[in-house]
């Protein structure tokens, strides 16, 4: 891997701890995700590059994954009869390879998530991100934070984003990846949807079609865990511990100034009380005491290299060990 140079812009304001979407008011008869006759598609295609709100990135600690040997590129997958655009990576010319779905952060399917679906191509595993924004618009072009929180993150419905997820698993089924080896992961709002997801019972794919998939296991990194219940999000993972289908990782920053220890306590405390062999009992929480939030992500001040090179080396064990590699 090398370092990725990327022009520099004005900054935007980019506090770590501002990052996760806090319960901000928000009126459901006006989002048109509640509106059959304006559910369209507003983004249509990925941008390039990294999201504008992050930008000027920390080029000496960006990583950048080339794409030799691997498929890599944006795809669209169907979902109730349109397209949303997606990015995918897998192992050029490997059969039925295992499937990861990859969530996003609160900025969209940019550079850096589509760096993590090649470095996990690298690995074998056929990596998808779908763009779960795309009705909302382009989180991709916000310069700031406060506003792409209010004006996309908070109008996003959770049942929307298990739809397209469950879309992105029958896409992936359908160009021959092993969906009976599946996973997840997910970064900051992707964290939380993560645990959610490994809750999730899917009806099924993409137009209600069955996809014969199995998720094995997910990795939630420094997503939110509770919240206030509203019409967009009635439940958070610390509500839905025991009703878990997959064993979940998760990676926390204990200097983490949007999730609070406490939150991170009551999660293990809601895990804790899972079955002997259920998948809430099998799930684990690591916390990397001095780690701010976003620790992983490389492009950006809050990097800690020590941490997320631990975090990257337990994922990838514990895909492995449930039975995704």
């Amino acid at each position: 891997m090398q370092t990725f140079e990327h022009p520099c812009r004005v900054a935007a304001d980019t506090d770590l701890a501002h990052d996760l979407p806090h319960d901000l008011p928000h009126d459901p008869a006006h989002d048109p995700a509640h509106d059959p006759a304006r559910r369209r598609f507003v983004q249509t295609s990925l941008a390039s590059g990294f999201a504008a709100a992050v930008i000027p990135v920390q080029a000496q600690s960006v990583i950048h994954t080339d794409e030799a040997g691997l498929l890599a590129g944006e795809v669209a997958i169907t979902v109730d009869g349109q397209s949303i655009p997606a990015y995918r990576a897998a192992p050029a010319g490997r059969q039925h390879p295992p499937v990861i779905l990859v969530v996003q952060e609160i900025f969209g399917v940019h550079e850096h998530i589509k760096d993590v679906c090649r470095r996990l191509a690298q690995r074998g595993y056929l990596a998808v991100a779908p763009e779960l924004y795309a009705r909302q618009g382009d989180p991709t072009k916000y310069q700031d934070v406060p506003t792409l929180v209010r004006e996309i993150v908070a109008k996003v419905p959770d049942a929307q984003v298990m739809g397209d997820l469950d879309a992105a698993v029958a896409w992936a089924a359908a160009q021959g990846g092993d969906t009976q080896r599946l996973g997840v992961t997910g970064f900051c709002w992707g964290g939380r949807i993560t645990w959610l997801y490994a809750a999730h019972r899917p009806a099924g794919g993409a137009g209600g079609a069955v996809h014969p998939a199995r998720l094995r296991a997910g990795v939630a990194w420094y997503g939110r865990l509770a919240g206030e219940a509203t019409a967009l999000t009635p439940q958070h993972p610390v509500d839905l511990a025991s009703q878990l289908q997959a064993a979940v990782l998760g990676l926390y920053g204990g200097a983490d100034a949007g999730i609070g220890q406490d939150t991170v306590e009551r999660m293990r405390g809601a895990l804790a009380q899972g079955a002997a062999g259920s998948a809430a009992a099998g799930s684990s929480i690591v916390v990397y005491p001095d780690a701010p939030h976003a620790f992983f992500a490389d492009y950006r001040p809050s990097y800690r290299q020590a941490a997320a090179e631990d975090g990257w080396r337990r994922c990838l064990q514990w895909f492995k060990a449930h039975g995704v590699a």
